[in-house]
């Protein structure tokens, strides 16, 4: 009577699981960022199911899911240029599968990877070396013009074969350049000499500037000098003309003689060691004589 109690229980869950693993073969939830493909009987279907709930399918499809988010491959390629020298180019390619073409993509390359593989890269790396043979010299490939000619080119020409083939490209971006050792080495060298010329320059242009300022100033001092000098000669010029003048009014006015004399007098009249003497008293200009001290 207990089995039998246990197992009435036991039926109508097995009956639900049942039905939920019958039903799941009758929708399909596809992940964010991706569609589905369906395959009936390894047939590729025609249609692509997007992200999300789709219902109702047929249980016996199969499914195989394509990642369609924007992703980044990176390759590194050895590009030869005009004169015969082996460049290593690190780019990295930004592409997108286009989910409306994978169907077309697993039937004809299979998942992502192998269209990778058998498509981007083969082409990424034939352009790359179509593109060295333009470069005349392996150190042009530093020149900033050369690359960005050469990501548009390589841009340009990976959307044009990658494209009708279900993988959008949307840039190819160049990472790295690394020229062979001894031209890095030659380069190093060069810009090491450069950058001595120009240290030579600046000392060149420092002393110059010293120069400069060396001559200004004694420019500045000469300029200094004659004016002293100009200056020197007006105050002698005055006083050579006060003089002039002065003898010119003696000349001209003898009682200014007698006036000079009386006023000398009266200045030596203050010192009480004074001796004062005349000489021609009748002169009309006598000049007096003084006397220090008594003879010994």
């Amino acid at each position: 009577m207990a089995d039998k109690i246990s197992i009435a229980k036991f039926i109508p869950v097995a009956f639900i699981i049942l039905i939920l693993v019958i039903g799941s073969r009758f929708w399909v939830s596809v992940p964010a960022g991706h569609v589905a493909v369906a395959t009936l009987f390894g047939e590729v279907q025609t249609n692509t199911y997007k992200e999300g709930l789709n219902i109702p399918v047929n249980p016996l499809l199969k499914f195989h899911l394509f990642d369609v988010r924007e992703k980044t491959h990176f390759e590194q390629a050895s590009v030869p240029s005009q004169d015969q020298l082996q460049t290593k180019i690190d780019v990295s390619v930004q592409y997108r599968l286009n989910g409306e073409m994978a169907n077309n993509i697993l039937q004809d390359t299979g998942d992502i990877d192998s269209m990778i593989t058998v498509q981007l890269v083969p082409k990424l790396r034939s352009l790359l070396r179509e593109q060295g043979k333009s470069i005349r010299r392996a150190e042009d490939f530093f020149l900033e013009e050369t690359q960005e000619r050469l990501q548009v080119d390589l841009t340009s020409g990976m959307q044009e074969y990658l494209e009708p083939k279900g993988i959008n490209v949307s840039a190819v971006l160049i990472r790295d350049i690394s020229l062979p050792p001894f031209i890095t080495k030659a380069i190093e060298a060069k810009k090491e000499r450069e950058q001595e010329v120009e240290k030579q320059k600046a000392e060149l242009e420092r002393y110059k500037t010293e120069q400069q300022q060396l001559i200004a100033q004694a420019e500045a001092q000469k300029q200094a000098a004659e004016e002293e000098a100009e200056k020197r000669k007006l105050l002698a010029d005055a006083q050579a003309y006060e003089i002039e003048k002065i003898n010119e009014a003696i000349g001209n006015n003898p009682n200014y003689v007698k006036l000079q004399a009386l006023e000398a007098l009266k200045s030596i009249s203050k010192d009480p060691a004074s001796k004062i003497y005349f000489i021609d008293g009748d002169s009309a200009q006598p000049l007096p004589l003084m006397h220090m001290s008594e003879p010994k």
